[in-house]
């Protein structure tokens, strides 16, 4: 993708706590983490288009969003397959964001939410949890070990994130997202809001944590309800598919629309296996619908920003 920024860094030119990478043994190709495992590979790319919240006022503004999305596909080669449940009611989720009073994992680029699905008005499913760390660079974001120190099932999701450019339209940046993600019944800790328990079940927060009876707490007060439509899938050729889907962020009880987003998201086995072919394919689509839309972005925003900015707490250099 053209017009691709240098990455973000630090303007003190000093290493934020903790995103200091840990040790990584082994010599070049054979890194592993600290235990002897394989470093994680990167098996997504995800693109995303952060929109303007206000002109998601229905479902129907969903839809038409899809067929902009269609349209664009068609301009440039890609296949559009429609997704049946486009016509249906969208789905509900439940988003809350934890983190110290002072923001330290944000502030250190971890993230840690709690996803809960609702299904006709009621909760349905394992609470999800996910565990981030997010970052401009890929050897950071790699060496980062995110597996928890938890009994039960977990999964481990590399992905690199494409985001337009922070300033203008018709390029891209990368985020590379380290994530893992289990059911809240997965965690057996009696007080899960501990930084202490954090710190036991997350090993990398342990440097976070300052003193003893420290507690994570709901971030900005904000419970954010997600407002999901899948829209279908697109076919850039040679078995390279991906789901794409359009959603709205807004606070639950005053319903204020935080941000718009349009993803889609590849997951393959081994980037190299992706041809040249599909990637320049994917990414002259990825800038043509900025082109198209360029007038709903937001750019230089993140969804998880923005919520931590609902009382000001400034945008960091890590997003």
């Amino acid at each position: 993708m053209a017009k691709e920024k240098k990455k973000d860094k630090n303007k003190s030119g000093k290493k934020k706590k903790g995103s200091e990478q840990p040790p990584v043994n082994g010599a070049a190709g054979g890194a592993t983490y600290a235990d002897g495992a394989p470093l994680d590979n990167i098996t997504y790319l995800e693109a995303k288009l952060i929109l303007k919240p206000d002109r998601f006022t229905s479902v129907q503004s969903f839809r038409d969003f899809g067929k902009i999305v269609q349209r664009t596909a068609k301009n440039v080669g890609v296949g559009f397959i429609s997704d049946p449940h486009a016509s249906l009611r969208p789905e509900v989720r439940e988003i809350i964001f934890l983190d110290t009073p002072d923001f330290r994992l944000y502030n250190n680029a971890f993230i840690l939410r709690r996803r809960v699905s609702y299904v006709d008005g009621f909760p349905e499913g394992d609470p999800e949890i996910v565990f981030k760390f997010r970052h401009p660079d890929e050897h950071a974001a790699t060496a980062l070990d995110v597996r928890p120190k938890i009994a039960g099932k977990y999964r481990i999701k590399f992905k690199a994130e494409a985001l337009p450019l922070k300033d203008q339209v018709g390029g891209y940046r990368i985020l590379y997202s380290h994530n893992c993600q289990f059911g809240l019944s997965q965690v057996h800790e009696a007080d899960r809001t501990s930084m202490e328990t954090l710190g036991r079940v997350f090993p990398a927060l342990a440097p976070l944590i300052k003193s003893k009876g420290e507690k994570v707490k709901l971030v900005n007060e904000g419970i954010v309800e997600e407002v999901l439509l899948p829209l279908g899938q697109l076919d850039f050729g040679k078995a390279v598919v991906a789901k794409c889907d359009i959603g709205l962020w807004r606070t639950r009880g005053e319903h204020l629309p935080l941000v718009g987003e349009f993803a889609f998201q590849v997951q393959f086995a081994r980037r190299e296996e992706v041809a040249e072919t599909q990637k320049k394919r994917a990414a002259q689509f990825y800038i043509s619908l900025q082109q198209d839309v360029k007038d709903w972005l937001a750019l230089g925003v993140t969804k998880t920003g923005m919520v931590y900015r609902l009382k000001g707490n400034e945008p960091q250099s890590h997003e």
